[in-house]
């Protein structure tokens, strides 16, 4: 029986240990954004965390509905870090815990442009098109 390191897999792991941990920073993080009393981050939806393979960083990926409160939005996330980074080292069980960053997610905002532009080009909405065999 051979005994090789690296990405063996074990029969309750399925997913990388990144995936893990991106999926709990995001759920501790998500909890802990709204338990604050900050108006300024009512409406912020956590749509990903991206962890780096040596688990120091964390990218928290967020998505307010209103273009015009991005900035406010990341200066309150911005001033909450270190308080939703403790917390994240208290609910986690891990030795050390990732640094968390804070960036937006243009992907919403940028498939809604991708769509005005197929509407457009009269390419839009796929039950507009007729179907071919």
């Amino acid at each position: 029986m051979s005994n090789k390191r690296g990405r063996q897999r074990r029969s309750g792991q399925n997913y990388e240990r990144t995936d893990r941990v991106s999926g709990l920073v995001k759920e501790i993080v998500a909890s802990e954004l709204e338990r604050l009393d900050d108006s300024r981050l009512f409406l912020v939806s956590i749509t990903g965390v991206d962890v780096d393979r040596e688990l120091a960083h964390a990218t928290v990926w967020f998505h307010v509905s209103d273009e015009e409160d991005l900035e406010e939005t990341s200066d309150a996330l911005e001033q909450h870090r270190q308080r939703v980074q403790q917390a994240l080292a208290r609910q986690s069980r891990m030795r050390r815990t990732p640094t968390i960053h804070f960036a937006a997610d243009t992907s919403i905002r940028d498939a809604g442009r991708i769509e005005s532009i197929l509407d457009e080009l009269g390419m839009g909405d796929s039950e507009k098109r007729p179907e071919t065999d």
